[in-house]
């Protein structure tokens, strides 16, 4: 069967695999190693989208659609939910091809077209729960806030995942594992998640008829809202006819504002990822006896004693649609050498990824640190925080270290001198700031 090839995509089958137009003929192979990794091979696409939206919205309203604070907090996240997976095969595939290994009862073909399709409803079924049970259970939640967390809705929010939520989503998907050939779910997977990517958008009003099957921009921007109508709805993945189904669908109605009932106002991205984690923890231990506190896990977010299993909706902070999201001054020069930062980081993790079978476990480890350090810092640096200082000082010495004995490098080759230089007078710049910070706290001593 006709298969896409181990190295780079074509910008017609890019662009398909975001839109789910993969045919069956294209996307089938025989074993679970053989299938691309279509979500990696996907990330020129999604810069390329992210940056057609930013040119669309400026033209329409004459302003940035993306905030850097925002958008870098958002493809950090991104980045740090793909990191497990430079050390270890996803949890959802692992578990299922264990599954399929030792239980499976029937073996459908897997260059079926039929198979194909059965795997797509599968997928997308399995998903609709694994959403579901994300917003209806606390301690499932605790993963997908991160995905809501954004008070914006843009493509760089599609990008706004948590590392923890398949410590979870694996279970919904293994009944599938008893027919469906791993390496058929493999492929849906990626999909089903690629899929997700374009409709997070304001770009797009309305897709007429098929707004009735397909989850589309309008129907997710209901998902993301915080106003009281758009709470706990609109689950789909692909297809939005499970909420139709399961009674769970609603039209976008009033003007949606994005983000958690209780925004977290913070562009740390560790705080992103595991804050709520903290509050469960908080929440478990003052709540009285077992079964409250077996509650506080499973029961939804909003439970409280003597509320409905859920929550009481009614007690979600009203929304006036005159929300401001949380965007603290900041000036241009920091602006400018975060993005600069950032895109260095983008490019080393995008190396990691592309030549991450000859590195040593070590130097694969290393390199995940710094990509974290930098993250983290980059975050401090948003937020100017007291201690952004020694931490970005610490992190240009130690980005300098690994130029040095090519542990990494530039973006861009004819660049390298370039980027040493920038990296050096980073080092230096931030070395004075704390010099500067200590020898002003000395003298206020």
């Amino acid at each position: 069967m006709a298969q896409l090839e181990s190295g780079d995509v074509t910008f017609s089958q890019g662009t398909r695999m975001l839109f789910y137009l993969m045919t069956p003929n294209e996307t089938s192979f025989s074993d679970v190693d053989s299938v691309p990794r279509y979500v990696q091979k996907a990330t020129p696409f999604f810069i390329g989208l992210v940056l057609l939206e930013v040119f669309v919205s400026w033209l329409k309203t004459g302003e940035l659609l993306v905030k850097i604070n925002d958008g870098t907090t958002s493809l950090s996240a991104g980045m740090i939910s793909r990191l497990p997976h430079v050390f270890v095969r996803s949890l959802e595939v692992s578990s299922y091809i264990y599954v399929w290994n030792n239980y499976h009862i029937l073996e459908l073909p897997w260059d079926s077209a039929w198979t194909w399709w059965l795997a797509f409803l599968g997928v997308d079924f399995g998903y609709y729960w694994v959403h579901r049970c994300c917003h209806e259970l606390n301690i499932l939640w605790a993963a997908h806030q991160v995905h809501h967390s954004s008070e914006y809705y843009n493509l760089t929010t599609a990008l706004r995942q948590s590392v923890t939520q398949q410590c979870a989503s694996w279970v919904f998907y293994l009944p599938m594992a008893l027919v469906v050939p791993p390496s058929v779910f493999a492929v849906h997977i990626q999909f089903n998640l690629l899929y997700q990517f374009w409709i997070h958008t304001e770009i797009i009003r309305d897709l007429g008829p098929l707004e009735w099957i397909l989850n589309t921009p309008s129907h997710h921007r209901v998902h993301h809202g915080r106003n009281l109508y758009c709470i706990d709805r609109n689950y789909g993945g692909t297809l939005i006819i499970w909420d139709r189904l399961f009674g769970t669908f609603t039209p976008e109605g009033d003007k949606v504002v994005y983000g958690l009932t209780r925004p977290i106002n913070t562009f740390d991205i560790l705080s992103v990822q595991f804050h709520y984690y903290s509050y469960l923890w908080e929440q478990f231990l003052k709540a009285d006896g077992i079964g409250h506190k077996l509650s506080i896990i499973f029961k939804g977010p909003s439970w409280a004693p003597g509320k409905p299993r859920l929550g009481d909706h009614a007690e979600v902070p009203i929304v006036t649609g005159e929300e401001v999201p949380h965007n603290p001054y900041w000036s241009l020069r920091l602006q400018v050498y975060v993005h600069i930062q950032f895109l260095l980081v983008l490019g080393v993790y995008n190396d990691l990824f592309a030549t991450q079978y000859p590195l040593s476990q070590m130097t694969i480890l290393l390199i995940t640190g710094y990509i974290l350090l930098t993250l983290t810092s980059l975050g401090y640096i948003i937020e100017q925080r007291p201690n952004a200082a020694v931490w970005e000082a610490l992190r240009c010495l130690i980005m300098m270290a690994l130029y040095r004995f090519g542990y990494v490098g530039p973006v861009v080759s004819q660049l390298a001198l370039a980027t040493e230089v920038f990296v050096s007078l980073s080092a230096l710049y931030w070395g004075v700031q704390c010099f500067t910070q200590l020898t002003g706290k000395e003298k206020h001593h």
